[in-house]
């Protein structure tokens, strides 16, 4: 599962508005710009289309506390209401469920699946076979998972019921975080870019989650009502190039840097790339503003034509913007200078990004930082309905009505244990606070009892839903004997270790991690991309590895370790842009930059992203820790 937990309250604004908007703006430059009353009649108008569907803030959060309290009768009913939808459904005719809606029989008639269990009856609905195969209605968009977690991505079923889902989810969030910090009618300066979609064997549409939300009408209608003004163009967002639309992301948050509400990006790894992009390009950037003129590293027709049309010269605000980034140390503050209305930072910043939360709060310095909703290709779980919170304590509260949730506890009794026998799942309402679990989703896009392979820890209720927090992938493990050290596990070793690092003025880049089985014994080997020339710090780099070593403190871990069941740690300094070149090549399977995620754990599976790394390392070393 890939977690693509799109902005809650909304990625884009709909392309309705924008095109109104722009029509409006040609109106008034036609039918003389210098008449006044023609450009107050005009900036009314798109005002109004901006306050269209607005959502009511108090009512969708009394709709969220209805839902949530009676959450055991709600998830009856979406159960009843999933499997009378999708009855006639070849997969579950075959089970023999014989149209019980009940979750007794519900649990007793299908079994628990992976992705693995159901690819043969998606591969068969993408190849063109429309007869109920998993859903009583065809289905007709294929969503593909980003891939950093197995190499190759996932074909999963997309409807216009799971879209329904998204925007409850979107609404929602959208709601409590706009009663803590609302947003005017400014602009969002959102890093979002959206892939190709393409047609499966079968003529299905195909494309990234996030692609196929940023183009489904539906969103796009439901969006009008949530959120400040996306201050890029659509050209922008949908344009080919991930480097090119970003460069013009930037530029169009330049140009309207006074009126941007709030920055957002569906990953935190993605805003702390924009703005080290935003680093080595400024001064470009500055120029392009200054002279109305846009870089010629834009090749894009779409794109160089939108931008023409809002980018004119400035000279007094590139002097300006000049000013205050020649101004900044280390860039520390960069956001609230160059954008000082900016109320929030919004993204996904929890699991696998929270090691860029401390860059990030260094461009952000007082702004505060929020985490996003809590879902994935597969679809929705949770929102985000206490937005005050950082996103190292986010907690998402589980919508009881936009899916069927079961819980596999990982506390194994001593008897289930010696037997091998996996603990049954729970209901959502019968999970206990402090407990880690798996979990388990039913949702309206033909997915039964389907493992996420997600681990979350229930922090507490809200009313009687759980609210949860997610600790790591389940299969995302560096094991080799009897040690078992998780996604979190790495980070927090990293986290030790980077404050080594910290006391030379380096700071490390990004990370992952490789189980090197071709020595005897086997070791963990960690691939870091620093900041600094590596051959001027090998003494520091070396006790960075001595620390990794010994910050694992797994008990399996440290006892194999020190019997030599596993041998050294390796530290692999890699050179500088390898991590690019990793981003790189997943856009050039199609992967969206929007769903990007540096793959924590790299398996022999994923030899091509493996070889990456190997080819660029520029200097290794081993721990001498427990010598």
């Amino acid at each position: 599962m890939e977690r693509w937990q799109l902005v809650a309250s909304g990625a884009l604004l709909s392309t309705q508005i924008n095109k109104e908007s722009k029509t409006t703006r040609r109106t008034e430059t036609t039918n003389n710009v210098n008449s006044p009353c023609k450009v107050v009649a005009a900036e009314l108008i798109v005002r109004m289309l901006e306050k269209m569907d607005i959502i009511d803030v108090n009512q969708t959060i009394e709709e969220f506390e209805s839902t949530t309290k009676d959450a055991e009768r709600v998830q009856r009913e979406t159960l009843k209401k999933i499997l009378e939808e999708n009855g006639s459904a070849e997969y579950l005719q075959n089970l023999g469920l014989n149209g019980s809606t009940d979750p007794e029989s519900f649990k007793a008639c299908v079994p628990l699946v992976t992705h693995k269990d159901l690819e043969p009856y998606i591969h068969r609905i993408a190849d063109g076979d429309t007869s109920p195969i998993l859903t009583g209605k065809a289905i007709t968009t294929i969503s593909l998972s980003s891939g950093t977690t197995q190499g190759k991505p996932k074909f999963v079923p997309f409807n216009d019921e799971l879209m329904e889902t998204t925007m409850q989810i979107f609404r929602t969030s959208f709601a409590f975080r706009n009663r803590e910090f609302p947003v005017g009618n400014g602009k969002a300066l959102q890093f979002i870019y959206s892939s190709k979609q393409f047609k499966t064997k079968g003529g299905l549409n195909a494309g990234t989650a996030t692609t196929n939300v940023y183009r489904n009408s539906q969103f796009k209608e439901g969006m009008k009502g949530m959120q400040s003004q996306c201050c890029s163009p659509d050209e922008v967002i949908f344009g080919p190039d991930f480097h090119q639309s970003l460069y013009c992301h930037l530029l169009c948050g330049l140009i309207f840097r006074e009126e941007i509400q709030l920055v957002f990006s569906t990953f935190a790894h993605s805003l702390v790339h924009a703005f080290r992009t935003f680093e080595l390009v400024w001064e470009e950037l500055c120029a392009d503003i200054r002279e109305g003129e846009l870089s010629s590293r834009i090749t894009v027709p779409s794109i160089r034509t939108a931008m023409s049309k809002i980018l004119k010269p400035d000279p007094e605000s590139a002097d300006l913007i000049h000013k205050k980034c020649s101004g900044l140390s280390n860039w520390y503050g960069l956001i609230p200078e160059l954008f000082p209305n900016a109320k929030y930072i919004y993204g996904i910043m929890t699991g696998s990004m929270e090691p860029y939360l401390k860059k990030l709060r260094h461009y952000a310095r007082d702004v505060p930082l929020m985490s996003a909703d809590y879902g994935s290709s597969e679809g929705w779980i949770g929102a985000n309905v206490n937005p005050t919170l950082t996103p190292e304590l986010a907690t998402f509260a589980v919508l009881p009505n936009i899916g069927y949730f079961e819980f596999i506890p990982l506390r194994e009794n001593v008897e289930d244990q010696v037997l091998g026998i996996e603990p049954k799942p729970v209901g959502l309402t019968e999970v206990k606070v402090g407990e880690e679990y798996e979990i388990v989703v039913t949702n309206v896009a033909g997915l039964y009892r389907y493992r996420l392979g997600d681990v979350v820890k229930i922090m507490g209720f809200h009313n009687s839903t759980p609210e949860m927090k997610f600790i790591c992938r389940r299969n995302l493990m560096l094991t080799i004997n009897i040690d078992k050290n998780t996604e979190k596990d790495l980070q927090l070793s990293v986290e030790e270790a980077a404050k080594v690092l910290a006391e030379e003025k380096l700071e490390v880049v990004d990370f992952t991690s490789h189980v090197d089985l071709s020595t005897d014994p086997g070791h963990y080997v960690i691939f870091w991309e620093i900041s600094g020339e590596v051959h001027l710090h090998e003494e520091a780099l070396q006790e960075c590895c001595n620390c990794l070593d010994r910050s694992f403190l797994d008990a399996g871990y440290i006892g194999s370790r020190k019997v030599n069941a596993i041998g050294p740690l390796e530290l692999r300094v890699l050179h500088k842009g390898t991590f690019q070149k990793i981003l790189d090549h997943y856009l050039g399977l199609g992967a969206a930059v929007s769903q990007f995620k540096t793959p924590r754990c790299v398996s022999l599976a994923n030899n091509t992203v493996l070889q990456i790394l190997c080819n660029n390392v520029a200097k290794n070393y081993f721990s001498t820790a427990f010598r």
